[in-house]
């Protein structure tokens, strides 16, 4: 998948499309029931992916004016702001996410070619504005599968599933004490280390599967383990 945040913006495009026929399908009922994340329902969800398209328009702002503009006011408020939304008519919902995505993408044409160089602050830490594109990307498409709505890993691309995959397992391999395994990608013979090779399981699939696993998103029972044995353990991602 490219890194140029204009050219993704045609795969930020088709993902809030599909975000939004799955939420313009959501009665009263459907946006109060669970959603796969704990503790939220589905309005909690699509009330987050609002407020995240809300953070990243601020981070862009920052990138092209270089004022010192956060992503939220403060986590406090960015949990409030989810709880308070949660509730709303699924109509509200749905103007929300369609207001919201405009104005991200008001903001990505707004940035002048170098203001991509800038880094800022995000939720997280410091952040290159150049993958600001890919971050909201990232959200659209996990969240959308936190929805329990039918959508699934099989339903992204290939391209954004291997992207996810291989930032994942990067960020696995970083941590204070990286889980050793082998993934080896169906059909493409390439595999992505993880910790220390030797002696290490091989946990083999498609690359939607291995990405959804590796980031909490499934059971990983489409997997195999080899040798034979039970499926290592992710460490929480991000």
């Amino acid at each position: 998948m490219t890194t140029d945040p204009l050219l993704l913006m045609g795969e930020v495009d088709a993902a809030t499309s599909r975000l939004l026929r799955t939420a313009a399908s959501f009665d009263a009922a459907d946006l109060a029931a669970a959603s796969l994340l704990p503790g939220w329902t589905r309005g909690h969800v699509l009330a987050h992916l609002a407020r995240n398209a809300d953070g990243f328009v601020n981070l862009l702002t920052a990138a092209r004016t270089g004022e010192a503009l956060p992503m939220y006011a403060s986590l406090a408020a960015r949990t409030t702001d989810i709880e308070v939304g949660s509730g709303r008519p699924p109509a509200e919902h749905l103007d929300d996410l369609r207001r919201t995505a405009d104005l991200f993408k008001e903001a990505v044409a707004a940035m002048p070619a170098e203001a991509w160089a800038a880094t800022v602050q995000a939720r997280r830490g410091p952040w290159p504005a150049a993958l600001l594109v890919w971050g909201r990307l990232r959200e659209i498409e996990v969240h959308h599968l936190d929805l329990a709505a039918d959508y699934r890993p099989t339903d992204w691309s290939e391209t954004f599933a291997l992207r996810l995959l291989r930032e994942a397992a990067s960020h696995h391999a970083m941590g204070p004490t990286p889980p050793s395994m082998v993934l080896r990608l169906d059909g493409s013979g390439h595999e992505v280390v993880i910790g220390d090779r030797a002696g290490a399981p091989i946990v083999a699939g498609s690359v939607p599967d291995l990405a959804a696993w590796l980031i909490g998103r499934a059971d990983g029972d489409p997997l195999s383990v080899i040798p034979d044995g039970p499926l290592p353990t992710p460490p929480e991602w991000i």
